[in-house]
């Protein structure tokens, strides 16, 4: 089993060493790509060319951060671990260069003959897809091009599969040609989202990492929950999921969180393989936690036609439930293990740290209100969030950073983004030339059978095994074009459905066999990493079930009457309590296997929303389940009071006494 590179995931904002062989490089050429990224990207969001007169083509842009992104991933990493870069390297970030620059440089008199097939055409755009397949390999993994390669093979020999799959094959020349410059292909949505949204909120991210802004949420985390039965875990969970503001990446996340986390919950007494999921979970958690997520729900938005604020707006009561039944589960396995929280005298003092957060407290409220109160668009949001925090910082005097330093980290965590968006651009490409799409659409509802329910099993099983050492932007690409439509054909609103296949790409990194975020955590921990995996799908439970209920009923994602969405909030976050607590298997007290199940199916059935629209038989299983739950609270409740002599059965007069 593989498990590609953990810690190359795409959006990685932690700072990096160069890689094996990169001080070889053309090291000067290298650092200026890398600035002159976010410097091409800051120009274009604020629309600096056409302020100035000149016209730009968003085409032209992308075509330069192709160019500038394809020649840094080439200099700077290897073909392969542990060798240094060659001659071949060069000659490759020359080509990226060469494909890149066309496209900055003659898009203008190119788009008006875009259906004219000539030869450079067709021989630049079949190296710019040879290129982006490699650079994705080396920034991503084999897997991610392995599925490119399949959807290009597919387009040429489509006459060839049985059934409904079955198409009408693509030329060689005419396919690269429209992969190269059409808008459906490399330089389409993907791409252009990664360039501008993303682009900015990764600005904003280093420019927060730079000053402090992981080291403030650690102190931050550990001054507010600290104290408390399972501190430590609790100040992993709050520490990831704030760090999830300023990084779009799970494997990120627990690559700086971990170190300080994980060791500490293991000192407070929790098994290895438990710190590490919990580390893990926490940090996966950060891509759908509002208000800003991961690359993929900026993608999401652009898909859509809506307002990143809208996606943000609908993920949080599910981000919130996600929280809550991983923060219930840590307190409850603290409680069952009769663990402390830490004392007073190792945490930092609130009154002391808050000031150090001004930084971070200047970017996420710029973000919120700029989002939600100025409705500016999501880009121009992420770079005057991350403008204010520089500001802040320079008159804080806060050392350490420099903008020079923050740009060239900044273009260095784009690399493997750029080249993921990219190859997603080719398979998009490909589902629109060839009408794949819509055929996939159609299998999956006929082999469903028009059950939705069956269906939304299909679509989760499909994410999570795509997700096998995917990123989650590449698997909820394949997913959003592939399969989304066919959950909207079954009358899932199209946003619920989106979300719903984001969720399972997401999971994908902490699920069993290849879990990027699981696998990162273990090796951090020391531990098992099948231990680790099997105890973050059980801290990460809810995740599994709370899709297919705002699927089932958009409720839980803002549709509906606001006493309905308070109704399925409350009693959702009830249901995760539930639920928490049947998984760790202490509510009280100590929980037998049988009272384990009985509190799980009072949980699933305390967990479903409830809008008045359905059925009456609904009803009555939720009330069910609030009367049974409140039922075993009570006797468990009881039971942790008696004194601990009257719990221990006694041996009869006579007899001997029992084997311990």
């Amino acid at each position: 089993m593989s498990h590609g590179a953990p810690l190359r995931d795409p959006v990685v904002q932690k700072p990096e060493h160069p890689r094996p062989g990169a001080e070889r490089a053309p090291s000067l050429f290298l650092r200026g790509a890398l600035v002159a990224i976010p410097l091409a990207g800051i120009l274009f969001v604020l629309e600096v060319p056409s302020r100035a007169g000149v016209a730009v083509f968003r085409e032209q842009y992308l075509g330069a951060l192709l160019a500038l992104s394809l020649a840094g991933i080439f200099l700077s990493t290897p073909a392969r671990r542990g060798r240094g870069m060659s001659w071949f390297d060069a000659v490759l970030a020359a080509g990226g260069v060469l494909v890149g620059g066309y496209v900055a440089v003659y898009y203008p008199s190119v788009a008006d003959r875009l259906a004219v097939l000539t030869l450079d055409k067709w021989l630049l755009g079949m190296a710019a897809v040879l290129l982006v397949l490699e650079a994705v390999r080396r920034t991503a993994g084999a897997a991610v091009m392995w599925v490119a390669v399949a959807f290009l093979l597919y387009a040429r020999f489509a006459d060839t599969l049985p059934g409904p799959l079955a198409g009408t094959p693509a030329r060689w020349e005419r396919l690269f040609t429209y992969l190269y410059l059409d808008l459906n292909g490399i330089l389409g949505t993907p791409l252009a989202v990664a360039s501008t949204v993303v682009l900015s909120f990764v600005l904003m991210g280093q420019v927060l990492f730079a000053t402090g802004g992981a080291n403030f949420l650690g102190d931050f985390a550990l001054a507010v929950v600290g104290r408390f039965r399972g501190g430590p875990a609790k100040m992993a969970v709050v520490a990831s999921s704030l760090f999830g503001n300023i990084s779009g990446s799970a494997v990120a996340n627990v690559a700086v969180d971990g170190p300080i986390t994980i060791p500490m919950m293991k000192r407070a007494g929790y098994p290895a393989p438990v710190a590490a999921a919990v580390e893990a979970v926490a940090s996966t958690g950060g891509q759908i936690m509002p208000p800003v997520m991961g690359a993929a729900a900026f993608l999401m938005a652009e898909f859509l036609g809506i307002r990143y604020a809208q996606v943000a707006a609908a993920a949080l009561l599910p981000a919130l439930l996600y929280y809550v039944c991983l923060f219930f589960q840590v307190d409850l396995e603290a409680a069952k293990r009769g663990l402390r929280g830490l004392p007073r005298d190792q945490l930092p003092r609130l009154r002391e740290v808050l000031p150090r957060g001004t930084v971070f407290g200047v970017a996420l409220g710029s973000v919120v209100f700029g989002l939600y109160g100025l409705k500016w668009q999501a880009e121009y949001v992420g770079v005057v969030a991350a403008a204010l925090a520089a500001v802040a910082a320079l008159a804080l005097r806060v050392r350490g950073w420099s903008v020079l330093g923050v740009l060239e980290q900044t273009g260095r965590a784009l690399l493997g983004l750029v080249a993921v968006t990219a190859v997603a651009g080719v398979v998009i490409g490909v589902l629109q030339y060839t009408g794949l799409g819509f055929r996939m659409a159609l299998l999956l509802t006929e082999l469903a059978g028009g059950n939705l329910p069956l269906l939304l099993v299909l679509t989760a099983a499909v994410a999570m095994l795509l997700g096998m050492g995917m990123p989650t932007v590449a698997v909820y690409v394949l997913m959003a074009t592939l399969v989304a439509p066919a959950l909207v054909q079954l009358g899932v609103p199209p946003l619920a459905a989106h979300l719903f296949v984001f969720y399972f790409g997401m999971l994908s990194m902490i699920t069993p066999p290849v879990c990027l975020a699981t696998y990162t955590a273990a090796t951090v921990g020391g531990c098992d990493f099948w231990q680790a995996g099997w105890a973050g799908m059980r801290l990460a439970a809810v995740a599994y079930v709370v899709p297919f209920l705002f699927a089932l009923d958009p409720t839980l994602i803002g549709r509906g009457p606001l006493w309905a969405v308070v109704l399925a909030s409350a009693t959702a976050a009830l249901g995760a309590f539930l639920l928490a607590a049947a998984l760790v298997g202490y509510w009280f007290t100590h929980l037998s296997a049988g009272e384990r199940v009985a509190l799980a199916a009072l949980a699933l059935a305390v967990l479903t929303p409830e809008t008045g629209q359905g059925p009456a038989f609904s009803w009555a299983v939720e009330v069910a389940g609030l009367v049974g739950s409140g039922l075993l609270a009570l006797r468990n409740w009881r039971l942790a009071r008696q004194p601990r002599a009257e719990l221990v059965p006694q041996p009869a007069p006579g007899s001997a006494p029992p084997l311990l």
